[in-house]
């Protein structure tokens, strides 16, 4: 098989999206208003210096849009750094996700004003985001009063903002979207990145540091040397998928499994799969396989791997950045796997993907590997204060207060979809409670009120199979990512038919049902309703 060109082709950039306006302005002062019709432009900033952006129809109805963007990395990135070298922090607003003309057009012509944040900073943010919320949704009303409804929506951790600010002022909110949601708990997305990054440094390359970053400059460094590092690790196993050859910076536990034989992409297959990450991305179905000797055992051999490799990689800046971020809030390592049980983690996957991982012997190898057991494998030991720190931070508790819209691609590989299945899961008991309640009632009352429905998922779904090959039977990687994998990668018409059911539900209190929604959710492309649809939890809930 000839050599993928993956890495020269990923979209890690897409994490940072288009925006509109950037006007520096001066903190806590009224909005500075431009008059124009048919939509008046307004900039300011709130009293954290946060800088915002409003534009106004001039048939204004009374609601307003808020738009929360997703995570930004918090420091700049030295243009030497592969795929997002060049990076600069930038707190622009986005008033609408990515800026997308369309759906700016389509609010305004319901009447809708929109309105974003570029937020005081920047990174892990979803405390100082919710209070700034708070604050330019009052500066709105105070500026136009005729507001009577604010819906809120958002990509990422700006997800993750929305349903924090439904969550703790429903007041304030009239229907909400969150959108490719980071998990509720941070803990289970960074759970994710600490597993792989330990794994990475313990089979293929001891000098990445993969957390407990330094204070300061000094740790921004090291996470600016592990970027470097992840990503030539990264590029090696590219190289050697086909073959089973690992890494140069291999450990001494990684060049033992070498020697007995173990491939590297089952190794990283395994990886991939004690943590979380998703075994469909970009370009590899896991389905698909060449015409000719590899039409059966590329996709049960080799594309999972392959799949784990771009998804990690994909992955791997943010899971760097956001855990010196984060570190460098608590003050400290939080990531502890000295209790984690690795082969309980994959305790079905062993099966479903046991061609891939090479079998039961290198699957039992490979967990003896990384067990506790091998002093080739230490295990990182978070800082006990860092970690109760880390709790106190904002942790949403996934209650569905107002009429809710949930999208998000199923091979999601930074905002996992199993974090929207455990909301759905959640939601699932809170809306058999209030039905309880709502019968409890009628034994007094005789009339029986039953709740309204407040939560739609709409899962963005891959197509049955799309791994392209060239005539050599080589994989083609060229091409746009598939729907249902990468990051928050929405089509403007999935994008509108959120935006038209948050206006909807903002009016009538409950999110569109029946049979339209199925219809609309099809007409939209790769969007599915359908209740049979389950997602496995991130596996920071697995206990293990």
């Amino acid at each position: 098989m000839k050599k993928v060109r993956i890495l020269s082709l990923l979209s890690v950039t897409a994490l940072v999206t288009t925006v509109l306006v950037s006007v520096p302005v001066a903190a806590n002062a009224a909005p500075a208003c431009d008059g124009k019709s048919p939509i008046q432009s307004c900039v300011g900033a709130t009293s954290d210096g946060a800088p915002y952006a409003m534009q106004v129809p001039a048939n204004f109805n009374g609601t307003v849009a808020l738009y929360s963007h997703g995570y930004r990395y918090n420091v700049d990135i030295p243009a030497a750094i592969p795929l997002i070298g060049g990076y600069k922090i930038t707190n622009t607003p986005e008033p609408v996700p990515g800026g997308n003309a369309d759906v700016a057009k389509y609010l305004f012509s319901q009447g809708v004003a929109i309105v974003g944040s570029g937020f005081a900073r920047q990174g892990w943010n979803l405390d100082s985001a919710i209070k700034t919320n708070i604050e330019l949704i009052d500066t709105f009303k105070k500026q136009f009063p005729k507001t009577t409804k604010v819906i809120a929506w958002g990509s990422s951790l700006g997800a993750a903002i929305t349903q924090g600010l439904a969550e703790t002022h429903p007041e304030l909110v009239s229907a909400a979207a969150p959108m490719c949601m980071a998990t509720l708990e941070v803990d289970a997305e960074l759970t994710m990145a600490g597993d792989f990054l330990w794994g990475l440094k313990v089979l293929f390359d001891p000098t990445i540091k993969g957390g407990n970053y330094s204070a300061g400059a000094a740790g921004v460094a090291e996470s600016y040397a592990d970027l470097g590092k992840v990503f030539t690790v990264m590029g090696k196993l590219q190289a050697g998928i086909a073959t089973g050859a690992w890494p140069d910076t291999s450990s001494a536990t990684g060049k033992a499994l070498a020697a007995a034989g173990v491939p590297s992409r089952s190794a990283l297959l395994l990886l991939g799969l004690m943590s979380g990450i998703p075994t469909q991305s970009a370009h590899f179905d896991s389905i698909s396989g060449p015409d000719g000797a590899l039409k059966l055992s590329f996709p049960l051999a080799i594309s999972p791997a392959l799949a784990v490799l771009e998804n990690g990689t994909n992955a791997a800046a943010l899971a760097v950045l956001a855990t010196q971020d984060v570190e460098n809030q608590v003050g400290g390592a939080y990531f502890d796997n000295t209790k984690t049980d690795y082969a309980a983690r994959i305790d079905t996957e062993r099966v479903i993907f046991n061609a891939a991982l090479s079998g039961n012997t290198v699957i039992d190898a490979l967990l003896g590997a990384l067990s506790a057991a091998n002093p080739g494998a230490p295990r990182s030991v978070g800082d006990a204060a860092a970690i109760t720190k880390l709790a106190a931070l904002q942790h949403n508790t996934g209650k569905i207060n107002v009429p809710t819209v949930l999208m998000v691609g199923v091979a999601d590989p930074i905002t996992p979809a199993g974090g929207s299945q455990r909301v759905v899961d959640l939601y699932a008991a809170q809306y058999a409670a209030q039905k309880a309640a709502a019968q409890k009632a009628y034994q007094s009352s005789h009339q029986y009120v039953a709740p309204a429905n407040k939560l739609l998922m709409l899962w963005n779904t891959t197509p049955a199979n799309y791994t392209k090959f060239d005539a050599a039977g080589s994989p083609i990687t060229s091409t746009p990512a598939a729907q249902g994998t990468n990051h928050c990668n929405f089509t403007t018409k999935q994008l509108l038919l959120v935006a038209k059911y948050l206006v909807e539900a903002s009016s009538t209190g409950k999110v569109p049902t029946g049979g339209r929604v199925a219809t609309d959710a099809r007409k939209a492309g790769n969007l599915s309703v359908d209740k049979g649809i389950y997602i496995p939890l991130p596996k920071f809930y697995s206990g293990n």
